[in-house]
């Protein structure tokens, strides 16, 4: 008895030892990962420090020297200038001293080593400014000389048509040393490109946009190059784009003003004039038969079947354009994407059949998801649908920039 008493004893004993060695393992391994998630966090918050400390020149590494037209340029020649190069808006340039620049800006080119002004640039053109020209004051009437009023307004000077839309009302330039944050700032408020000299003669940096600059040449920077950009540096933003949904994080507008399948092309232009958009979603008309077709409508809840894009014009040459006018904007969108002049990777999918994608998301898809559409698809915004493929919304690059930059202000603050 005494024998088995101490065996059990000593085997008691034992127990209480393997349990205390693998509580004191847990806890080692508690220790760790808490550890682990410290210096996670830590390399987190020093990454996201990092980007924070980037700058517009950052961005500009690789980018080509400014394409613009002279104010003298029909509004004609501007568009074959916006298509040859692949761009939705070009700066104007004119003679120095002759003109006052949109917004009461003054940026010039001048000679690097006299210092002489060359050129001024007097306002930017975007695609949203030559269709509101198009449209304007309800002369394109769609009627029988409808070919010759639009040979008419596609014969004036680009410099006439300035300030169109509300972006082309200023000039904008970002100074090559503003920050990262403060350009996000200004690319989350409604501006979506400015222009940086490459050789600024400004020494005090502001936190914002300057309208006076010299400069020997300039560059474009757009919210697209700053998206990819950041989605470069993605493991630097791992919590925000990962980890939130684009509905938790804020960025969805759910107004949403649409066209249907039956709006006609010329309608289709009008319509992004009224709303100063450049772009709407293109939904099915209503089985009542109450829907207007000649006005942008509630896109809420509507099936999606397309979209109309201001840049979709920059597809077509005008003796094109003109013979498609009568036509229905979604027929246009599926015809203009089988046109040579828009790009390969854009329109087309492996195995090189023109398509039209609908490039939609969920409230409940990530941020990076959205990021990865919007960069690969070359769009500006996102069309949020349901389950059923109903529209609830969109999410622009305005908004994808605004998120991500509270996100990192918030991170500092941490």
């Amino acid at each position: 008895m005494l024998g088995s008493s101490i065996f059990s004893h000593n085997s008691n004993n034992i127990s209480i030892k393997n349990n205390l060695l693998v509580l004191r393992n847990n806890q080692r391994k508690i220790v760790n990962m808490q550890n682990q998630m410290k210096d996670y966090n830590q390399m987190q918050h020093c990454e996201s420090m990092n980007l924070k400390e980037k700058k517009v020149k950052d961005l500009m590494v690789n980018k080509k020297r400014l394409v613009e037209v002279p104010y003298t340029a029909s509004l004609g020649q501007t568009m074959n200038t916006l298509v040859a190069n692949k761009v939705v808006a070009v700066p104007v340039a004119a003679p120095p001293g002759q003109w006052i620049g949109a917004g009461g800006s003054m940026i010039v080119e001048s000679d690097k080593q006299t210092g002489a002004v060359r050129k001024h640039y007097i306002g930017m053109v975007t695609m949203l400014d030559i269709v509101a020209h198009i449209a304007g004051d309800d002369h394109l009437s769609g009627g029988d000389d409808v070919e010759e009023d639009l040979d008419q307004r596609m014969s004036v000077p680009v410099s006439s048509i300035i300030g169109h839309s509300f972006e082309g009302l200023s000039l904008w330039t970002l100074n090559p040393n503003t920050s990262l944050l403060d350009c996000m700032e200004v690319l989350s408020k409604g501006v979506h490109r400015a222009m940086i000299p490459t050789d600024s003669q400004i020494e005090n940096v502001s936190a914002g946009v300057e309208l006076i600059e010299s400069s020997s040449s300039y560059q474009m920077l757009t919210q697209m190059d700053v998206l990819r950009f950041l989605k470069d540096h993605g493991n630097e933003l791992q919590s925000t784009l990962h980890s939130h949904s684009v509905q938790d994080l804020g960025a969805i507008t759910e107004r949403i003003y649409a066209i249907t399948e039956r709006t006609k092309l010329i309608d289709a232009i009008k319509c992004l004039k009224a709303a100063m958009l450049n772009a709407l979603p293109i939904v099915r008309a209503s089985d009542v038969g109450d829907d207007d077709h000649k006005q942008h409508i509630n896109g809420r809840c509507r099936k999606l079947v397309g979209t109309f894009s201001a840049t979709d014009l920059r597809g077509c040459y005008i003796n094109t354009l003109k013979s498609w006018l009568g036509i229905s904007a979604l027929a246009f969108t599926e015809q203009i994407a089988t046109s040579p002049l828009y790009t390969t990777s854009d329109t087309q999918n492996d195995i090189g059949t023109p398509k039209r994608e609908l490039v939609t998301c969920y409230a409940e898809s990530t941020l990076s998801e959205v990021i990865d559409k919007a960069v690969a698809n070359h769009v500006h915004r996102v069309w949020v649908v349901d389950q059923e493929g109903l529209l609830v919304g969109v999410v622009s690059l305005t908004d994808v920039i605004r998120v991500i930059r509270q996100s990192m202000l918030s991170d500092a603050d941490a």
